[in-house]
């Protein structure tokens, strides 16, 4: 009896968590929409999606929203870790095609939330550049704290670091630094000219704001811990969910 209630609790705490980690994921995409909607550069890990989504809207490429080509290029991060980890890649880590999914679904949603905030006034457009930035980092601080499966973006930087032995802050600014030119690399490509509204200032000063605000926040919600370790009011109804699943 006793052993069945801690796998109850252990189920119960797993839920929790990535009931948690899905609300850091919808926070994190926000700032993501936000980012876009400011027209002065998306954020980092957008910048290629959008400017393939732009292509798609004049039939370049496939007509697919910004998040449906995150969710892509998430897969290709997940594929990508693989042959450089070859024997080193563990099995679970292939859980992040879900979560990379889950992230690029949340981006439209967060897009179609978003929409209104179309404006060419510039201080409005700071405004919303500023806003997203904070919003994102902050999302990504409790992603973080969350201590779930690792986001493909962070997971292709931790395999580059460990395969060519290079501190993992130097990774992370070569991952994203290649998805830059990336980006700037199709703009060219598919509009001959480089389109600021998916990378310009904006993208620049995500590159370096949001790491401030995510080492800022981090240091002071020591209480997030308390709230992933907490088992909701709700225990039992789930409990009885759960009796219900698994009875014989």
């Amino acid at each position: 009896m006793m052993n069945q209630q801690t796998k109850r609790r252990k189920v119960i705490s797993f839920l929790w968590q990535h009931f948690l980690l899905l609300l850091s994921l919808n926070i994190m995409t926000l700032g993501v929409a936000l980012c876009v909607r400011s027209n002065l550069g998306s954020s980092v890990i957008s910048s290629l999606p959008y400017v393939l989504s732009l292509a798609g809207e004049e039939h370049i490429v496939p007509g697919w929203t910004i998040g449906t080509y995150t969710i892509l290029m998430n897969f290709l991060f997940v594929v990508c870790q693989f042959l450089i980890l070859r024997s080193r890649f563990e099995f679970v880590q292939v859980f992040q095609i879900v979560i990379g999914f889950v992230f690029g679904w949340l981006i439209d949603f967060n897009m179609w939330l978003t929409d209104f905030l179309t404006s060419g006034n510039l201080a409005i457009q700071v405004l919303t550049q500023l806003v997203g930035c904070t919003v994102m980092g902050i999302g990504i601080a409790f992603e973080i704290k969350c201590g779930s499966l690792t986001m493909p973006g962070e997971g292709i930087s931790i395999a580059v670091s460990e395969v060519f032995r290079i501190p993992f802050p130097k990774a992370k600014i070569r991952v994203d630094t290649t998805l830059v030119i990336l980006a700037v690399m199709a703009s060219y490509l598919f509009f001959g000219e480089w389109i600021w509204s998916a990378v310009g200032i904006g993208t620049l000063f995500a590159m370096i704001y949001v790491g401030l605000v995510v080492k800022y926040v981090t240091q002071h919600i020591g209480w997030f811990d308390r709230v992933l370790s907490h088992t909701p009011g709700f225990h039992r109804y789930l409990f009885g969910l759960l009796r219900f699943i698994t009875r014989d």
